[in-house]
């Protein structure tokens, strides 16, 4: 039964896909499959990494209403946007180049996630739920600091940093492209061959040491990998903070089971439909001028009250 779901959601993907293609092309073909193309594959991207680094987040954590955000990525993500127009000014951060700005966005967030990791899951203290308590800590004060930051800045470079602070589908460098392909292809291929594993971890710490997991060796590789495909994720596009929420949630309820074989393809599967689908819906018919992120944020958003809401009827 879940196979034929996924089955009948991977043809809802490609239905998607070829709507966002085809519907309201009224130009070259050329042009239109360079234009789209590009930014058809930046959504199977952030549909992939963000689907799968989600899913791994909360098995390990075991708890379906966390997403990786809550490591504060995004909020260093956003940090490192205001001081870079701080200290560069908008037209420095241009001159700068995008591919060495994207390295290092990567490089800090992956960084900064594994002195963390290192620090609080494999030191003395050995806590999954200390290190997440110091993840939320760091990103609020992350925030603190960017409020500080952007008093700080030009209001003439302000209007720059705000379009910086929201992911945008829109303007995708196509030199970015494709090592970020490369890179959510690596990550998601390791994930999938440790589905087993995840399936194991999802029993609990106690139930998978009994069965022989090296769980703090397998829980830390896994929380790197997860590291990653949302550093990828966030450098190309920017952050995206409910919207793991929303597409994990979603496979678990129509993939009827948790076992990781289904649902880690149902997340990213439910990711392209949603990413695709939803920026036909606001382009081709309704003519919106709203960003698609603000549209699936909002939603993630109502989602996690939801959740919150029925977590404490239970």
């Amino acid at each position: 039964m879940p196979g034929f779901r996924l089955g009948l959601l991977a043809l809802l993907a490609v239905l998607a896909g070829a709507a966002f293609m085809t519907v309201g092309v009224q130009t070259d073909w050329a042009f239109v499959l360079g234009h789209r193309g590009v930014k058809l594959l930046t959504m199977l991207v952030v549909a992939g990494a963000i689907g799968m680094s989600t899913v791994v987040f909360q098995t390990i954590t075991h708890n379906t209403i966390l997403t990786p955000s809550i490591m504060g990525l995004d909020a260093l993500y956003q940090f490192l946007q205001a001081l870079l127009v701080l200290l560069l000014g908008a037209s420095g951060v241009v001159a700068w180049g995008v591919l060495p700005k994207y390295l290092l966005e990567i490089g800090l967030m992956v960084g900064f996630s594994v002195l963390l990791m290192r620090w609080l899951f494999t030191g003395h203290a050995s806590s999954l739920h200390l290190m997440l308590l110091v993840g939320m800590v760091g990103g609020i004060l992350l925030r603190s600091l960017t409020s500080f930051a952007m008093r700080m800045i030009d209001p003439n470079e302000f209007a720059t940093l705000q379009d910086r602070m929201f992911a945008n589908f829109n303007s995708i460098q196509l030199q970015l492209l494709w090592p970020s392909m490369a890179l959510m292809l690596l990550g998601t291929a390791w994930i999938w061959r440790r589905r087993h594993v995840l399936d194991v971890l999802a029993l609990g710490r106690d139930v998978a040491v009994n069965l022989g997991v090296n769980y703090q060796r397998q829980v830390l590789q896994l929380l790197v990998v997860m590291a990653c495909l949302v550093a990828v994720s966030t450098a190309l596009v920017g952050p995206v903070t409910f919207f793991g929420l929303l597409v994990s949630n979603m496979a678990y309820q129509s993939m009827g089971t948790r076992r990781h074989r289904w649902v880690l393809p149902a997340a990213v599967l439910w990711g392209v439909v949603l990413l695709l689908g939803g920026q036909v819906i606001l382009e081709q018919v309704f003519a919106f001028n709203t960003a698609l992120s603000i549209v699936v944020e909002f939603l993630g958003g109502m989602v996690f009250i939801y959740l919150l809401m029925r977590k404490g009827k239970t």
